[in-house]
């Protein structure tokens, strides 16, 4: 069950989320807690369908910004992996011992060489930039 839930997150979205959602729900309620706890009462309620809606826009949207090789689709989806890498993958709940715990496991170093990666992507996007010969003008040789 664990791993059909890991290929099919974020294609189905109805009503209720889908099966992202109902994964999550768990997830976001603890942030829900930790916040309120650091914060006060006076949080806002965090809605689950919001959270996989918002996961699917920056996915969708900075994937398709990156094919063409813009800056804002990589930085959409740094955003996406810093904030959906430590909910989605956490490993720590499970026993070393458990099937689980190397699937998570590597699922969370996956996401951490994608993150690399399009750091290294957005760094060598500025160095090119910053590389390009300003044309020269000849000058006249005089004899």
């Amino acid at each position: 069950m664990l791993v059909e839930m890991r290929f099919c997150r974020f294609h189905e979205f109805g009503e209720d989320g889908g099966p992202a959602a109902k994964e999550l729900a768990p997830k976001v309620a603890g942030l829900q807690d930790f916040l309120e706890s650091k914060l006060g009462t006076g949080t806002p309620k965090i809605d689950v369908r919001h959270v996989v809606a918002g996961f699917m826009a920056l996915k969708g949207l900075g994937g398709l910004l990156l094919v063409f090789g813009c800056f804002t689709g990589a930085f959409l989806l740094i955003c996406y992996l810093i904030m959906a890498t430590p909910l989605l993958h956490d490993f720590s709940h499970f026993n070393i011992g458990e099937p689980q715990y190397f699937i998570v496991l590597q699922e969370l170093l996956q996401c951490l060489a994608l993150l690399g990666a399009l750091l290294f992507f957005v760094g060598m996007k500025n160095s090119i930039n910053r590389r390009l010969p300003k044309k020269k003008t000849l000058k006249s040789k005089t004899t």
